[in-house]
């Protein structure tokens, strides 16, 4: 089985950048993987994309040498085994919020006896290898996302959990878990109470010995958080960076357009012309 490029990272004390596609199309996909992410993951929670299209997405990131991963829509074992059949070499589940639940998404991801994922990994065998199905389990990874008060209050069983590659926070949901509308609802969180639930869960993984990661908007706040420690840090998705990039090209061409007519509409009205 081709190895998880994550894992490699992180034994060499590296923290792996995770790119983010909301997008369903496999164009812009295979666009963000050749950009230099150590990893890629599809959003089928909040994204626009359907099982099918992420096929198609996972099928035109193969050659970028990524690490893949899905971030699926719900604790449901359907969807997880099904993104882990497809190849997917990660999956990230939202809203976990007890011991019994990051249990459950463990068995989903993992094969009997560790585990109760069903047998048919009709795609990962071409594209991860023949041995996939001895290999898997000690090759694919597994976050529990954290964004309740729920989550939060538990913090401590669920980071215990056997079989648990790590936690991934959501600061956005954690922010409306923890202190409802009190604050604006977004990403890079500055309130000195945030940051510091962000590193409490930070400080558990790390004392459970697994990894943990979070949920950023700009690349400023991403490198303050691997100094922090995280060992993974996702940035801006596509969405972002997209609109992003043509309200930059279109404020820029404006701008340039009125210094350009204020240099030459005096000339305009000279004699002759």
């Amino acid at each position: 089985m081709k190895p998880n490029t994550m894992k490699d990272l992180w034994a060499a004390g590296r923290p792996v950048l995770n790119g983010w596609l909301s997008i369903p199309n496999a164009f812009t996909a295979e666009i963000m993987a050749e950009q230099g992410y150590d990893a890629i993951s599809i959003d089928l929670q909040h994204g626009l994309v359907d099982y099918q299209t992420a096929v198609a997405m996972f099928q035109a990131m193969r050659t970028s040498g990524v690490a893949l991963m899905a971030r699926v829509p719900w604790l449901e074992p359907g969807i997880i085994m099904k993104m882990l059949d497809a190849g997917a070499y990660g999956v990230i589940c939202p809203m976990i919020n007890t011991r019994e639940e990051a249990e459950r998404l463990v068995s989903y991801v993992r094969y009997p006896p560790t585990g109760t994922r069903s047998f048919g990994p009709s795609r990962a065998v071409i594209s991860a290898g023949a041995d996939y199905g001895v290999k898997a389990d000690a090759t694919v990874v597994c976050f529990a996302m954290i964004e309740t008060a729920e989550a939060f209050a538990n913090l401590d069983e669920i980071v215990a959990t056997p079989g648990l590659d790590g936690v991934y926070v959501g600061p956005a949901d954690l922010t409306l878990g923890l202190t409802g509308m009190r604050h604006p609802i977004g990403f890079d969180r500055e309130e000195p109470e945030m940051v510091d639930a962000i590193k409490r869960i930070l400080a558990a993984a790390k004392r459970a010995g697994i990894k943990a990661a979070l949920h950023c908007g700009t690349p400023g706040y991403a490198a303050k958080a691997v100094g922090w420690g995280f060992d993974l840090v996702t940035l801006t998705n596509d969405v972002r960076l997209l609109a992003a990039a043509a309200a930059a090209s279109i404020a820029a061409t404006r701008a340039g357009i009125g210094q350009h007519e204020t240099i030459t509409a005096p000339q305009s009205q000279k004699p002759g012309y």
